[in-house]
């Protein structure tokens, strides 16, 4: 079966590929617009995402909605931090710029991905995963907030980890391991 992707981050491709989803790019997202994405829930922004994109694919189409929740910044930036400063570099001087001075340093990872086939949703499945808020970038790999985001079981920031071993704790990879289970289930029949 074909499983359209639609995203633009090589970042996210990266992570799909890594946790063994095949999945094909949508050739359409080449000519089309971005999709809107008007909601204050990642839920309601990747199903918004997933039906704009579904309408031009042939087969089942992927797309999700992602980013970090800080708690000392009452969630933000939440579903909007791919465009909370407006790029990777200035997002993170955002960061560290509003958590001076915190002492409370948790956060986590959300993702939701939504899969659907033409204007029906099929399903939506979340994944998040826990951390921490670093003073400091650590770390060469991963993208976004992933030099600041600190993983107390790894000792390690995502940045630090090979995108394999981030996988297999990562929001994005816990989302993906419960689409992955619903394609077993549900993709025959």
């Amino acid at each position: 079966m074909k499983l359209y992707l639609a995203t633009t981050n090589p970042g996210k491709i990266r992570e799909f590929s890594a946790a063994g989803l095949e999945v094909e790019l949508l050739p359409a997202m080449r000519d089309l617009p971005l999709a809107p994405e008007t909601s204050d829930t990642f839920e309601a922004n990747a199903i918004e995402k997933a039906l704009y994109y579904g309408a031009h694919a042939d087969s089942w189409l992927i797309a999700e909605d992602s980013g970090l929740e800080v708690d000392a910044l009452a969630g933000a930036p939440g579903v909007h931090s791919a465009r909370w400063a407006g790029n990777d570099a200035a997002n993170n001087e955002r960061l560290v710029r509003e958590m001076a001075g915190q002492q409370l340093r948790s956060a986590h990872y959300v993702c939701v991905i939504s899969l659907v086939a033409g204007n029906r949703v099929l399903g939506s499945f979340r994944g998040t995963v826990e951390g921490e808020i670093l003073q400091q970038p650590r770390g060469e790999g991963g993208f976004g907030y992933d030099p600041y985001f600190f993983y107390p079981p790894f000792g390690q920031t995502f940045a630090e980890i090979s995108k394999e071993r981030k996988t297999s704790v990562s929001h994005r990879g816990k989302a993906i391991e419960l689409l992955n289970a619903w394609l077993r289930e549900n993709a025959s029949s």
